[in-house]
């Protein structure tokens, strides 16, 4: 499996000539969802979901289809009837050649007056990787390549540390990462990698790893 990092929490992982795209938003690259082959959206924050971005996509590839829970699939299903897929935590199925588990119901706490919208993670292959939207859900399996959500409004990074110690991936890629500048980024990679007990990598938006 390829996992290419697109800019913050997009994520495109390639297998056997199959395409999977997880969470396109606003902050991600124009193209980050051409070619797929199926789309995976956590929630329905604008950084992890751009109709338009999501639409053109789809428009683009008339066999692709999207997989995401209820707030999302409202606004788009209609438009293309058979290939959006509503699911919840729980829920197993496979998109473009890829086994898919669900994990997670809710985003986590911004703060006690933000209502809270629902969020999903995705398990991908038995746990070859794991990407949480926004939420640090613990699967309830072993997770071998986690995507970290590192900077966020609702989070700070002894939960991150403590999340990495929980899951107990072997690696761990930040992602959630556009608020975080190019001046502190030696201070998480030094404290996260130090402390959480994965091996603690960051690619740039572009960059590929094979998993």
């Amino acid at each position: 499996m390829k996992f290419t990092k697109k800019s913050h929490s997009c994520v495109v992982l390639d297998k056997d000539g199959r395409r999977l795209v997880i969470d396109p938003g606003v902050f991600s690259e124009e193209d980050a969802a051409a070619g797929a082959d199926a789309v995976l959206i956590t929630h329905e924050h604008p950084d992890h979901f751009d109709e338009g971005r999501l639409r053109a996509a789809l428009e683009a590839r008339p066999g692709a289809e999207v997989w995401t829970l209820k707030s999302v699939a409202d606004q788009i299903a209609a438009a293309f009837p058979g290939r959006v897929h509503t699911v919840g935590h729980g829920d197993a199925f496979t998109a473009a050649g890829f086994d898919v588990r669900v994990h997670g119901e809710l985003h986590a706490v911004i703060h006690p007056d933000i209502p809270r919208v629902t969020n999903v993670g995705y398990l991908i292959d038995g746990g070859a990787v794991f990407h949480p939207g926004d939420a640090l859900t613990v699967p309830d399996q072993p997770v071998d390549t986690l995507m970290l959500p590192v900077m966020a409004p609702w989070n700070k990074i002894s939960e991150v540390i403590d999340y990495v110690r929980e899951v107990k991936p072997r690696r761990a890629y930040d992602i959630h990462d556009a608020l975080l500048t190019d001046l502190a980024r030696p201070v998480y990679d030094r404290q996260i990698g130090a402390l959480g007990g994965a091996e603690h990598l960051r690619l740039t938006p572009g960059d590929a790893a094979e998993l």
